[in-house]
């Protein structure tokens, strides 16, 4: 019995060296434990991480953010950097799984901050990782309410669905007040989306309108003819719809080849150029709140739209670019100013990362959005909101968002 007693106290010890031996191993392998390169080596280029969906529904969404983060880097270099940023581009698909992936690929590679995921969904999903290894987050499109508030280190600069989305609403009935029947579409399976329609039907009920049919979709789904025929059924005289990009393009198409001639008021989701191709002429009219304007006539603005127009001179500027190139921007600015105080030399990456994000948190920034600040929380504060109308050509291919409304300031040119 002693014997076997000693044997068990001997492989406990070995197991106990093992385990530490591991521990060891294992932070000296994180990446966060290393020394930042400095800005004078020649690794001194810092590395940011993007994770932005390539694949999937989301991919249309990604295709401008992708524009909006290369005309910003272009614009940065412009700049004279004390402290280059190189971006590194992850595809985040759009589902949960692949955004998780991208997360721990490129905090695994020793990137000093992400840009993304693309849907909110996918952050609700992500960001924690990102919140627990203590890596800065600028989210460009992420709207659902509750992402900032994961904790410290999640930030986002696009607006909650909770301030821009109502906007949509009162333009829809100062056009006619007499507005009483409404039906609402939105995707059961996506967290943007119940989101969003949560604060369009709250916004309803505000103003003594209850919808007379509510019909839930799929985020897959691009045959909308047996909602939409239970929807017309009940006379809408205005339709909200919180769907994405390729579904709400569809289900806009349908409504009016099915004879729907009211109004309708579509939510983020739809923010994009992209859905041209798939409403076509049937998009004209549309309704949608957003944050961003091309008609804003700031510097910064006019050289976010002269670099896109270089890029690719058939792309509108749109919102989800100019949030991106915003995301961008608040990072590379923050690293600038840290640089120039000396509170990028001598330290970790780990104790970068942590710097970063109250730079970042502390900073102003004059973005294409208009001027920007952050809560302590990393909620973007910004003052200017625009509703627009999508407006077609003759062709019926493409369009353009007009604005139609300002609820800030209105901008002179200099």
């Amino acid at each position: 019995m002693q014997q076997r007693e000693r044997g068990v106290i001997r492989l406990a010890a070995v197991l106990s060296v093992c385990i530490g031996a591991l521990a060891v191993l294992g932070q000296q392998a994180d990446p966060a434990s290393k020394p930042l390169p400095a800005a004078t080596a020649s690794n001194g280029e810092l590395t940011i991480g993007a994770v932005i969906a390539q694949t999937g529904n989301a991919n249309l969404y990604g295709q401008d953010q992708r524009m909006g983060i290369a005309i910003a880097q272009q614009w940065s270099l412009s700049q004279k950097p004390e402290r280059p940023l190189r971006v590194q581009l992850e595809d985040g698909g759009s589902d949960e799984a692949t955004a998780i992936s991208a997360f721990n690929l490129l905090i695994n590679q020793g990137v000093l901050a992400l840009l993304g995921p693309t849907l909110s969904q996918q952050a609700f999903a992500a960001d924690p990782i990102a919140q627990r290894r203590g890596v800065p987050v600028v989210a460009p499109s992420n709207t659902a309410k509750g992402i900032p508030q994961i904790g410290f280190f999640i930030s986002r600069v696009s607006a909650q669905s909770s301030v821009i989305a109502p906007l949509s609403i009162s333009e829809a009935l100062r056009r006619d007040p007499q507005i009483q029947r409404v039906a609402v579409f939105y995707s059961q399976d996506d967290a943007f989306s119940t989101s969003e329609t949560a604060i369009f039907q709250r916004t309803l009920r505000a103003r003594g309108l209850t919808p007379v049919t509510v019909q839930r979709t799929q985020l897959a789904d691009n045959d909308f003819q047996i909602p939409i025929t239970a929807a017309l059924q009940q006379k809408p005289d205005l339709v909200v719809i919180s769907i994405q990009a390729v579904g709400g393009g569809n289900l806009v198409r349908q409504l009016r080849e099915l004879g729907y001639q009211g109004q309708i008021v579509v939510g983020n989701g739809m923010n994009t150029p992209s859905i041209y191709p798939i409403c076509q002429r049937w998009c004209d009219g549309i309704l949608i709140a957003q944050a961003y304007s091309p008609e804003l006539s700031t510097p910064i603005n006019r050289t976010f739209q002269e670099l896109l127009r270089r890029r690719n001179p058939d792309q509108p500027p749109s919102q989800i670019t100019a949030q991106a190139f915003a995301a961008y921007q608040v990072v590379f600015e923050s690293v600038q100013r840290l640089q120039r105080r000396g509170g990028l030399t001598g330290v970790t990456l780990e104790q970068a990362r942590k710097a970063l994000m109250k730079e970042l948190l502390g900073g102003s920034y004059d973005t294409p959005l208009g001027p920007i600040q952050f809560t302590p929380d990393g909620e973007v504060i910004q003052g200017r909101f625009y509703v627009a109308e999508v407006r077609m050509d003759a062709n019926g291919r493409n369009g353009r968002f007009a604005m139609v409304r300002n609820t800030g300031a209105e901008e002179k040119a200099p």
